[in-house]
């Protein structure tokens, strides 16, 4: 679904991204005009997509190396299909042009990498790994990462929680604090300008850099694959542990298989590949509405029990009293999980304390609407592989 707009307001930025206050002022052919303002409608994503008439206010994000930085009174061309159907994350109409103010050309350059590629707007950047970077020749036959434990999650939310407990647990042992680089997949948003948490992060200091790999686009340093990103983070970046999650947007269908969060399997076969150490963060529950996703979910033991191949460490974490039913229900699917191939190895790792660790974490915390408050243990589980990747760095 396709409007135009005229910008009313300019809100927040943060790194790649500009908030927007926009007035619809056309709708598609067949569109019928309303009287308003009115404010664009909130759907759970079963009800029949919002009209979104003449007159309706939206909240709108533009990425500005992409389309120019729009200014009060400046025409936009919107997409507004996921609006439109409560489909979410961010919930924002999204700037596809400003015809009468287009970006400048960029300045000539190396790069030949193309990302978001064949749509319009496919984006050239230059890849840590092609033959115009400066790290070509650092990367061209590079095949180890000598051991770097390497935190694979199937949700962009357990970023912030593993990087929590990877420092309070060095804070713990009293060792400085390792170097933590994100490389983000193409399973959710694709710019990871879209996402406030990297930018608070990075921010904050608590992230070392962001590699943004595949079709996923933005970050400090681009590669070709999760592969490349690997050793992007360690070789480049300097990275003592690698977080490996899909940026904002989790895309699932109800089925065994069809979730974008699968490729966390494939994260874990990479790190092994390449002579890291895997660790698995469980995506847990004790709070989730729909009986597929309490304890661990489906999604974890899809991807951790039969996509990786690759002996990893799954880290069960060992939750004090007020949740030890779910503990019990935890340890045993893990052992479920692990016990056909026997592949993995479980590691039990106490949540003692955490809390107090997440509540410092300088980004909001939230998990499928959920916060720390309402779900402890969906960001527990993910503070203690954390906890665990310290654990394994040499003393």
């Amino acid at each position: 679904m396709w409007r135009t707009g005229v910008v009313r307001s300019v809100g927040r930025s943060w790194d790649g991204s500009q908030e927007l206050s926009v007035e619809l002022v056309a709708a598609s052919p067949g569109g019928t005009d309303a009287p308003g303002p009115a404010t664009a409608p909130a759907s759970d994503g079963g009800e029949a997509p919002a009209v979104l008439p003449p007159g309706t206010i939206v909240r709108a994000l533009a990425y500005p190396a992409l389309v120019g930085r729009p200014q009060v009174g400046d025409r936009v061309s919107l997409t507004v299909s996921a609006l439109a159907r409560g489909l979410g994350t961010g919930g924002y109409a999204l700037v596809a042009a400003v015809p009468d103010h287009l970006p400048p050309d960029p300045p000539p350059g190396p790069g030949h990498i193309v990302k978001a590629r064949y749509t319009p707007l496919q984006t050239m950047l230059l890849g840590v790994d092609e033959q115009e970077s400066p790290w070509h020749e650092t990367l061209r036959d590079a095949d180890d990462l000598a051991g770097m434990p390497v935190v694979v999650a199937d949700l962009h939310s357990a970023v912030p929680a593993v990087v929590a407990g990877i420092r309070d647990r060095a804070r713990s042992l009293g060792r400085p604090e390792p170097r933590v680089a994100y490389i983000m997949t193409d399973g959710g948003a694709l710019p990871a300008w879209f996402s406030r948490m990297v930018a608070g992060l990075r921010a904050s200091g608590w992230l070392g850099g962001t590699v943004t790999v595949g079709q996923a686009f933005g970050g400090d340093l681009e590669a070709v694959t999760v592969h490349t990103g690997l050793l992007a983070a360690r070789l480049v970046l300097g990275a003592d542990v690698a977080v490996v999650a899909q940026g904002p947007g989790n895309l699932g269908t109800g089925t065994r298989w069809g979730f974008s969060g699968v490729a966390a399997g494939e994260a874990l076969n990479a790190a092994g590949t390449l002579g890291g150490r895997g660790i698995a963060a469980l995506r847990v529950s004790g709070a989730d509405a729909r009986e597929r996703h309490v304890g661990i979910s489906h999604h974890s033991l899809t991807a951790y029990g039969r996509v990786a191949l690759s002996p990893s460490d799954v880290v069960v974490p060992v939750f004090e009293r007020s949740l030890a039913d779910l503990g019990e229900r935890v340890r045993h699917q893990v052992a479920e999980l692990i016990a056909p191939r026997g592949r993995h190895r479980a590691v039990e790792v106490s949540t003692a304390g955490l809390l107090d660790a997440l509540s410092a974490v300088p980004v909001g915390l939230s998990t499928m609407g959920r916060g720390l408050s309402e779900d402890p243990a969906a960001f527990l589980a993910s503070a203690v592989a954390g906890v665990h990747a310290v654990d394994l760095l040499p003393h």
